[in-house]
């Protein structure tokens, strides 16, 4: 019995061992280097630090793309134009977030109120470029005067999406809604203290942070500098894993992929139970999906009749009689109307057509198949020449830039262009007739940008989402507005608790 006793105890014993050491095997790569045996995050051993991930949160607005492959291009004839620039062909994006609506006024209108707050005394000509152009709405026989004076400004439109704003406004306020984000979230976790007297320089930038040219007023919980020869704390990086990637307008190919929303068309997808099937059953037509070509509820119930999206029936129709609206909108709808698609994205068929990323040609035949998108312009910081320092911030807060030399571009071999400016490489444009016949033969050149998806004032042709047209970034039109995106870091399947919403803008993941 005593033998029995002192055997089973051994037994114990030696489970709690195996265990004890598969455990600690299993968690060294996150305490220990695999290469060099060393421990991160230990002063005594030259402090390299290793920051213990949650994985990627979901910015505000935002909802999770899982990106993979699809036809991308016409899902109906082409009758109207006869212009063949979509011709199918098969692309893989990767994943990626997106807004969940098209920026609405409200939010446009945050953003010009922060510019006149950290500008307007001494830069007003920057708050005036970045002011969505109110009178995009005249037509010379249409009495449009009230949407001038009120659509952008009065309450009653504040979730209408924003409007008159051109590609290259659209562009700045992905980049001044990255800072405001990530500025966010460094107050949250108590690494800033909340400073609403920024002003010109003095303003929270991502990068001016990350690279320890903006101090700001310094939170009780900032990062640990593990480093022997430091000062003890320090800024967040990009290692640290808190700050967010840049919102960005979405490439051609991400916005048409979101909208088609060939997730709904498999009848096996992946859950936590199951591995998903490589199975597509039918391509959608429209951003709502499922219902073929039509594009309103036929079923015989009280929602017969009523229809999918903001679009123009036919002429002179723009939102049916009196007792008997078809889209309940003569205008852009606000942003929530209608039924998201698949992904929870809202109106991208109808409402507003947006702003995408892609500089345009008339055909897409020559891009890659893999996250394909024409419009390269390959930069890089400015530095100081004897030091390889980082230039210091411009009078607005901001790191400087500079396209890459041809130098640079030939010193390795991961371009497939010596020039800096990608936006003619490969357009079969062998004579630059984009560039020297502009405005007189063609109105295509590097400043044509791609809109996506059919607005309130289209007809339903252009609700696809593989129909494609385009703007000079200069300008801006009543019926154009625009969404942004954030690229997806680390593994596609958004396989942590964002793809769930458990990881969601606001609750971080409390960390070691």
């Amino acid at each position: 019995m005593k033998k029995s006793v002192i055997g089973l105890s051994l037994l114990y014993l030696s489970a709690s061992l195996f265990t004890a050491c598969s455990s600690n095997k299993s968690s060294s790569p996150s305490n220990i280097s695999t290469a060099t045996g060393w421990d991160y995050n230990d002063k005594r051993l030259g402090g390299f630090t290793m920051a213990d991930y949650p994985g990627q949160q979901t910015g505000p607005g935002l909802t999770f793309v899982q990106g993979g492959r699809f036809t991308m291009g016409q899902t109906q004839d082409d009758l109207p134009t006869y212009e063949h620039n979509n011709t199918p062909r098969t692309v893989s994006v990767s994943s990626f977030y997106m807004d969940a609506t098209e920026v609405a006024n409200i939010h446009y209108r945050e953003y010009i109120y922060w510019l006149r707050r950290a500008y307007g005394s001494d830069y007003p000509e920057y708050i005036s470029k970045a002011m969505p152009d109110t009178t995009c709405w005249r037509q010379a026989l249409s009495y449009n005067e009230p949407l001038v004076k009120y659509y952008f400004s009065h309450a009653a439109y504040n979730f209408y999406p924003v409007v008159g704003v051109n590609w290259n406004q659209a562009r700045q306020y992905c980049d001044w809604r990255t800072d405001r984000v990530n500025e966010m979230i460094l107050i949250r976790e108590g690494k800033l203290k909340r400073n609403p007297n920024q002003v010109n320089e003095d303003v929270f930038n991502t990068e001016t942070y990350a690279w320890g040219q903006y101090e700001g007023t310094v939170g009780p919980k900032r990062m640990k500098d593990l480093d022997p020869s430091g000062s003890g704390t320090r800024n967040v990086n990009f290692g640290d894993g808190y700050l967010l990637p840049s919102y960005r307008l979405p490439t051609e190919a991400e916005w048409e992929y979101a909208a088609i929303g060939s997730l709904g068309n498999n009848p096996e997808p992946a859950t936590k139970r199951r591995r998903g099937e490589e199975v597509i059953t039918n391509r959608n037509i429209y951003a709502w999906g499922g219902q073929g070509s039509d594009t309103r509820y036929e079923v015989r119930n009280e929602y017969q009749g009523q229809f999918f999206g903001n679009f123009k029936r036919g002429r002179g129709d723009v939102m049916g009689i009196a007792g008997g609206l078809n889209d309940n909108a003569d205008i852009p709808a606000p942003v929530y109307s209608f039924e998201p698609n698949v992904y929870g994205l809202y109106n991208m068929s109808g409402n507003v057509s947006e702003w995408v990323l892609d500089t345009y040609r008339p055909t897409y035949d020559d891009l890659n198949d893999f996250r394909p998108f024409r419009g390269n312009v390959y930069e890089t910081y400015k530095r100081v020449a004897e030091d390889n320092t980082l230039e210091d911030k411009d009078s607005i807060g901001h790191l400087g830039t500079r396209l890459m030399t041809r130098d640079e571009l030939t010193a390795t071999n991961n371009y497939d262009t010596r020039d800096p400016d990608a936006r003619d490489f490969k357009d079969g444009d062998t004579l630059s007739q984009f560039v020297y016949s502009f405005g007189s033969t063609t109105l295509v050149s590097n400043e044509a940008k791609v809109i996506k998806g059919g607005s309130w004032a289209d007809r339903a042709y252009w609700m696809s989402p593989g129909t494609r047209r385009f703007m000079q970034a200069n300008q801006s039109s009543p019926t154009v507005g625009f969404r942004c995106v954030m690229d997806r870091l680390g593994s596609p399947d958004g396989d942590n608790d964002q793809l769930t919403g458990g990881n969601r803008f606001g609750k971080m993941k409390k960390r070691k």
